[in-house]
């Protein structure tokens, strides 16, 4: 992707935003580089789903879920690509709401193949959707783990757990401030923000977690890569307003 430029594919003119404004917490001379609406098939024409799951837009939101019975485990979980590859300095927005429990969302950034290969090398190993292949693959990536419900123990003690890989190294943990979906009455702005070593989350503005990686005790800093959604089944839950910056002199095809 060339320097500072938008992808046209499903893509609306950042002028026309009607999403709320920049975080305060995103560096003022960063500029907005990517913005998706996620609000119909064509907006998502070229993201890559892996394992196997139904993309729908009844709401106008992105509404993932998988079309496997969860009594298959890490079978029927899914991961939701965005085709487009991102700077290591950068913050990431998007609206999250789910829609059934239990289940648990993810949001993989940084994401590349080992040896700095593009995620979707075709001589990396299939991908489809069980855990095991994202962090102890072929891939290095971070995954911040939000609104986890999926077991006992998560339902009975909310967190969200930021981790690195390659390995399953935990890093970083912070209370989860999302209701259950019974209580959900709105959509949460959520925030990740990747700046030099250090990596900070919130949640409708309220900071979660921060953490500096000595780029030593869990392997190399990680630089640029990928970002995607993953879903544990059966949980659906609906996304909407897709949003990276970076400060603009650093956007480059990587």
């Amino acid at each position: 992707m060339n320097s500072g430029t938008m992808p046209e594919k499903g893509k609306r003119e950042v002028e026309d935003m009607t999403h709320n404004e920049r975080p305060a917490l995103i560096p003022q001379h960063w500029d907005r580089v990517y913005y998706n609406p996620l609000a119909s098939p064509a907006d998502v024409s070229s993201f890559r789903l892996e394992g196997q799951g139904a993309v729908t837009f009844p709401m106008g939101r992105m509404r993932l879920e998988s079309t496997l019975d969860p009594k298959e485990g890490q079978r029927a979980n899914v991961v939701y690509w965005c085709p487009e590859s991102f700077p290591a300095d950068c913050a990431i927005t998007w609206r999250f709401r789910p829609l059934r429990e239990p289940g648990l969302a993810i949001l993989f950034f940084a994401a590349r193949g080992q040896g700095g290969q593009d995620l979707f090398n075709p001589e990396l190993a299939v991908r489809t959707g069980e855990y095991d292949q994202y962090h102890h693959g072929d891939i290095d990536a971070f995954h911040v783990s939000y609104f986890r419900r999926m077991w006992a123990e998560e339902r009975g003690f909310h967190t969200c757990n930021l981790r690195k890989s390659y390995g399953f190294h935990l890093v970083a943990q912070g209370a989860d401030p999302l209701p259950d979906v019974a209580d959900m009455c709105d959509a949460y702005d959520i925030l990740v923000l990747k700046q030099g070593a250090e990596l900070t989350f919130t949640i409708n503005d309220l900071p979660i977690f921060r953490w500096t990686d000595d780029g030593k005790g869990y392997g190399p800093l990680l630089e640029g890569g990928h970002i995607g959604f993953r879903q544990m089944a059966p949980l659906i839950a609906e996304y909407a307003d897709l949003s990276v910056y970076a400060p603009s002199e650093k956007y480059e095809e990587i």
